[in-house]
């Protein structure tokens, strides 16, 4: 004989929590599936678990499985497992109550027994899960048998507040959930989830990866008769979780396609375990080509976070630096605590310990192929290393983990890259600073007139385009304890100490010379420069335009304009090489006073082309044109 019907009120604020939980803590209305089979496959592993203690319960704990079934003519969705199942009082107390959840208990009693072990592919943490099925059902109604008794249990709502018990029928032990599903008409947003494809793509997405299989029976067409036949929805194969030797390299280039919709193979495969105070399992992969989105930060699809192989969220940025944002793959972890809706994930060390491990397993992968196959890893920096090298400035923790596999052009080889360290084997004897030159177009550096005396001299610059560099260099002060030095500042010259302090007074004895000449340059110039002098950088270009020490540098300036920033402009100092036949020319011309005019308009010329030569922009081309056109013809009038 049935028992009475009851009907109680939740234990907590009932209507105001319930629709808390359906409207505002869940921001996609299909994660009440994921929710509803972690929940059966919770209670499968309960079974199991219990099995292996209890002789009585080994014949039930077989052929554990989920099971969705559909009834589209009354639009009611069920879910069910053949699991532990529940009785009253559990269902008082786990069901009855918001936000308290059986599997933690669970946890906590397995703890207590010292079967820790036993329970790690336990999912749920918070007792809420179940109640993300109100966001798609105006009425949910459970029916329950625990595994070793013979008395179901039926539990039903329709999130009022309230819910009613009664005794009822059901033929094994487990648990089924039947949703009552709201109608598009009733709820604006609301899918048809009684669809076949509808279920197998939040199945894929969000279930692929539980152990158990989850089945449903479908209808086919075969020989013009219609059949039923019973499929399993999901694949159960973490690719992750499995021996690496175990699985084919098509299985895993198929997973990485799976996860990353890049038809590519990927580059690179990274695999980590990690055990202590936290677990967790990490497969990476780096692509082979760089998509356009990775330098426009508009791509989603980084690492995908599961908590014992059930989807939590793809691209977890609270993982993965915005510098290996080209990396894809899963996190897999045994104890990550979550918020309330599995959504976003709490402030706790143990996400800071995981993104810790994470980036030095890929950043020692990196530097264990740059060792091992140099060739296949300058592929890689080809694609990558602009991406990377942001590390360098937001990362001071690894930041010279990055150096060490950062890769720059130099003026060693036009062909080849090098390393840091590759750079100080060929460093001069008594060199004991790194040269560099910033720019915004890799073949102006190389022809810069900066480079020309400390190349005459066999000194190697690293010639640094991309547009990190200049942020990058203002972070990066020293490597190895040999100091980054521009080679763009006016206070630098090549050399040693001794070589450099005999240039400098040979320098103050040729400048008595052209003493006149560098006052009436500073003078016509005085709104462009805050300095004319003579250079000891310079050995076949006429001029260059050189940076004070304590002043950003041009490229530095301009993107900070970009920025937005209000920057002064800022004056910098015109170099002239002595030796250069043009200025012995101009010394005769500025001892004729009558021709000062038209000297004048040389040292505008003279300016504009400091600035063409390291491939900046002049105010006036025109006039600038104008000018060599003038003198174009000058030269061959005297002809």
């Amino acid at each position: 004989m049935t028992a009475k019907r009851s009907t109680y009120k939740f234990e907590t604020e009932a209507r105001q929590v319930l629709e808390m939980m359906v409207y505002s803590v869940y921001s996609n209305k299909d994660i009440f599936l994921r929710e509803l089979i972690s929940n059966g496959s919770d209670a499968l592993d309960k079974l199991r678990i219990e099995a292996l203690t209890h002789e009585g319960l080994r014949d039930d704990a077989q052929d554990l499985h989920i099971r969705i079934e559909t009834d589209p003519s009354e639009n009611i969705l069920s879910i069910s497992d053949n699991g532990i199942g529940m009785n009253r009082d559990e269902i008082r107390e786990f069901i009855g109550t918001i936000a308290r959840s059986g599997t933690k208990e669970y946890l906590e009693y397995l703890k207590g027994q010292n079967k820790k072990d036993l329970a790690e592919e336990l999912i749920g943490q918070f007792g809420v899960g179940f109640y993300s099925s109100f966001m798609v059902a105006k009425k949910v109604t459970l029916v329950t048998m625990r595994a070793g008794e013979n008395v179901a249990w039926k539990w039903e709502s329709t999130g009022d507040g309230t819910y009613s018990l009664e005794e009822a029928q059901r033929p094994t032990h487990g648990t089924t959930v039947i949703l009552e599903l709201k109608t598009p008409d009733e709820e604006k947003g609301i899918k048809d989830y009684t669809g076949e494809w509808t279920i197998r793509e939040i199945v894929r997405k969000y279930s692929d990866f539980v152990s158990y299989p989850v089945r449903m029976k479908v209808e086919r067409k075969k020989d013009d008769e219609t059949v039923i036949e019973d499929v399993v929805l999901n694949s159960m194969k973490a690719i992750w979780a499995r021996p690496e030797n175990e699985v084919s390299d098509e299985e895993f280039t198929e997973f990485y396609r799976h996860i990353s919709h890049d038809w590519n193979e990927p580059w690179k495969r990274i695999s980590m375990m990690a055990e202590g105070v936290s677990q967790f399992r990490g497969l990476f992969f780096i692509p082979s080509k760089a998509s356009s989105g990775m330098f426009m930060r508009e791509q989603n699809e980084g690492i995908n976070l599961y908590i014992k192989k059930v989807f939590i969220m793809n691209d977890w940025k609270d993982l993965i630096p915005e510098y290996l944002r080209f990396v894809r793959g899963v996190i897999d972890s045994e104890d990550l605590p979550l918020n309330i809706s599995r959504e976003i994930l709490q402030e706790d060390p143990q996400v800071k310990l995981i993104r810790r491990s994470s980036v030095r397993k890929i950043l020692a992968e990196l530097k264990k192929t740059l060792r091992d196959e140099p060739d296949d890893y300058r592929k890689f920096w080809k694609e990558f290393g602009v991406i990377l090298k942001e590390g360098i400035v937001n990362d001071p923790d690894n930041r010279k983990s990055i150096l060490d596999i950062a890769l720059f052009p130099s003026t060693a080889s036009r062909e080849e890259i090098t390393t840091l360290a590759g750079y100080i084997e060929r460093m001069q004897e008594g060199q004991s600073e790194i040269y560099y030159m910033t720019g915004q177009v890799l073949e102006n550096l190389r022809h810069s007139p900066h480079l020309e005396a400390f190349v005459d001299k066999g000194y190697e610059i690293l010639l640094l385009a991309d547009p990190v560099d200049e942020i990058l260099m203002h972070y990066c002060t020293d490597y190895e304890d040999r100091k980054f030095v521009s080679v763009g500042q006016g206070n630098v010259r090549p050399g040693t100490d001794e070589e450099k302090k005999r240039s400098l007074e040979a320098l103050e004895e040729k400048g008595k010379s052209f003493q006149g000449l560098l006052s009436f340059m500073k003078e016509k110039l005085v709104d462009r420069v805050k300095d004319v002098r003579l250079s000891d950088r310079l050995s076949t270009s006429p001029v260059c335009l050189v940076t004070g020490e304590e002043d950003v540098s041009p490229q530095m300036e301009q993107m900070l304009r970009a920025m937005g920033q209000d920057v002064p402009d800022i004056k910098r100092i015109l170099e002239i090489n002595p030796e250069h036949p043009l200025f012995s020319t101009l010394t005769d011309l500025y001892s004729k006073e009558d021709l000062h005019e038209k000297l004048k308009e040389y040292c505008e010329m003279i300016y504009d082309q400091a600035l063409l030569a390291e491939g900046g922009t002049i105010k006036d081309p025109a006039e600038f044109g104008r000018r060599i056109a003038h003198l174009m013809v000058q030269a061959i009038d005297e002809d």
